[in-house]
């Protein structure tokens, strides 16, 4: 038995050590580590319910906006306005989520997960055409080629023709990242960390010029999403068409579901969205819904006092750094006792099967292309696969919102704060489905608890020893040489972890 531990993982958002027990060049065991205490929960107690809009897109500089939504949400349902956020409002918040969505799919698949597929020294010595790859050949000749040179060696398959093309396309995503920013400031006032995400809907009235701008930027990703994202993820799927066989994690899968479509009503389930939420088990066709009483955090193995068991209304992330058997600064979601995947992959699974008929027609078609079918999601090429559906998805979507606006109407709804009240907040984000939780006493916030994406896909073995599904998706895995553990990075970053999320 050979113990590999890889610290950090590189690549991702946060601090992530991976420990591989392998026999017989198999993975055995796999954990898990989030090596960072952060607090915010803590830090928010006592303070303005006001603030936490703002604190809390400051868990991740990657994908705030999603924090945003969700604590926003929070707050109209424990000020009791969830059902009076204007039209423009809703709209706006979709439109800046949707924004975070391109930039986030399209960083982690160029920027943080292309080189585990794509060798830039391949490109040395081809006679190219293109300015912007000649300079990085030029690049590569006169220096160690880092950031560009992968972490680990071997088991790269791209030929030069479709190299060539992922290499342009990754110096070509560096642009539509900083239009997708662009997007979310138009009315967010700027990005990371917008200032247009508030507590009855959106700060900005819509007008004719930040239409417009909007617009013009979104046509532009429109056609790099579909005329190069996708299609280049499909290429090197189907380059790889092993990798939808690896990397499979738990068979269960949850979302919450984002995106409003209309108003508020009643209940999270009764309120139509863009993409719907719901728990899919592999192997079944039927789409249960999520009961959200049915949540809770484990920490058997994460160093946390006993007060951060249970559900997150009734918990407290008090820090325990001594904790005998603690592995991991991580807590453990999960439903109903199980571990649940969350991300693309499960969102794209889910609205497949409750038939939302866009996601329908863009995963079949990308599944019939790839030539997988509806249960190879679950794997590391599904992953990605998924990714780069949902953002087409996303950006039609997004096009019949931002039609929707109606220049000069009111964008946010009138709201007293309350001596007392609770609510929760539920959103999509880039990584998986996001939860925030408020308690409000004598006009404070006397709690506050966030049940993040990465949290779930990144935990840590719960009190039955299950392991989390990134352990799970690692566990019996082979790695042709432990010493250069490709594969193991390859399974780890198809989930995009986001660190500074799980630790939050």
């Amino acid at each position: 038995m050979k113990r590999v531990s890889i610290d950090p993982i590189t690549r991702i958002e946060g601090h992530l050590k991976i420990e591989l027990d392998i026999d017989s060049d198999r993975v055995k065991s796999a954990r898990s580590s989030g090596t960072l205490f952060r607090g915010l929960e803590e830090m928010l107690r006592g303070r303005d319910p006001r603030d936490a809009q703002r604190v809390t897109q400051r868990v991740c500089g990657v994908c705030p906006a999603a924090h945003a939504i969700a604590s926003a949400q929070a707050l109209d349902d424990a000020y009791g306005i969830r059902g009076e956020v204007p039209p423009n409002g809703r709209l706006e918040r979709n439109l800046m989520l949707g924004g975070n969505f391109i930039h986030s799919h399209v960083l982690h698949f160029y920027h943080l997960s292309a080189l585990d597929y794509l060798n830039p020294h391949d490109l040395e010595d081809l006679q190219l055409e293109d300015v912007k790859i000649r300079d990085l050949q030029s690049y590569l000749k006169s220096s160690d080629g880092a950031p560009f040179t992968p972490e680990y060696s071997g088991d790269y398959r791209l030929g030069n023709e479709i190299s060539a093309a992922l290499a342009g396309d990754y110096l070509d995503a560096l642009e539509v990242r900083k239009k997708a920013h662009q997007m979310v400031s138009i009315f967010g006032g700027k990005m990371p960390h917008n200032m247009g995400t508030i507590s009855g809907g959106a700060t900005r009235r819509p007008d004719i010029d930040s239409i417009t701008k909007f617009t013009s930027r979104l046509e532009e990703i429109k056609e790099f999403i579909e005329d190069r994202y996708l299609p280049g993820v499909i290429e090197v799927a189907k380059t790889y068409k092993d990798y939808f066989k690896i990397g499979k994690g738990v068979s269960n899968f949850l979302e919450y579901g984002g995106f409003y479509l209309k108003r508020f009503e009643g209940s999270h389930h009764n309120t139509s969205k863009g993409l719907e939420g719901g728990i899919a088990v592999e192997g079944e066709s039927s789409v249960r819904e999520v009961e959200l009483d049915r949540i809770t955090e484990a920490i058997e193995h994460s160093w946390y006092d006993a007060e951060a068991r249970g559900h997150p209304t009734a918990t407290r992330s008090v820090p325990a750094v001594d904790k005998e058997g603690g592995y991991s600064w991580v807590k453990a979601p999960r439903y109903k006792g199980k571990p649940h995947e969350v991300g693309p992959a499960a969102r794209m699974k889910i609205n497949y099967l409750k038939g939302n008929d866009l996601v329908e027609r863009e995963l079949g078609t990308a599944m019939e292309k790839a030539g997988i079918g509806i249960d190879q999601l679950n794997s590391v090429m599904g992953r990605h696969l998924c990714r780069a559906v949902e953002c087409k998805c996303i950006v039609n979507m997004m096009e019949g919102w931002v039609e929707d606006l109606v220049p000069g109407d009111p964008s946010c709804a009138r709201y007293e704060v309350p001596e007392e009240g609770k609510g929760v907040g539920l959103a999509s984000a880039p990584r998986g489905t996001l939860g925030h939780w408020i308690k409000i006493e004598n006009g404070q916030i006397s709690n506050y608890q966030l049940v993040v994406p990465t949290t779930w896909n990144a935990s840590p073995r719960d009190e039955q020893g299950t392991p989390g599904p990134m352990e799970q998706a690692l566990m019996g895995e082979e790695i042709d040489d432990p010493d250069n553990p490709l594969e193991a990075a390859r399974i780890v970053r198809s989930f995009d972890p986001c660190m500074a999320c799980a630790v939050h």
